[in-house]
């Protein structure tokens, strides 16, 4: 089974990170947007916890961009 500590694993969370600051969000933005708190964006960010696909989802609306574009990108 996969880890958070797998490379590929690492590879989505800083792609998401970067989006994330590509935005201009903040992560207490993102968070509010995602109607939890700052702490989540930042221990998924961290590699703390693991995010499943219905998340990573999620994230993208949040940060305006398609799932598809994302994961293409």
């Amino acid at each position: 089974m996969k880890t958070i500590h797998d490379d590929a694993y690492q590879v989505l969370v800083d792609c998401l990170r970067v989006a994330r600051q590509a935005a201009n969000i903040t992560q207490v933005d993102l968070a509010t947007e995602l109607g939890t708190d700052q702490s989540y964006v930042s221990k998924y960010e961290r590699s703390e916890r693991r995010l499943d696909v219905i998340e990573v989802r999620a994230i993208c609306i949040g940060l305006g961009v398609t799932f598809p574009d994302f994961i293409v990108s």
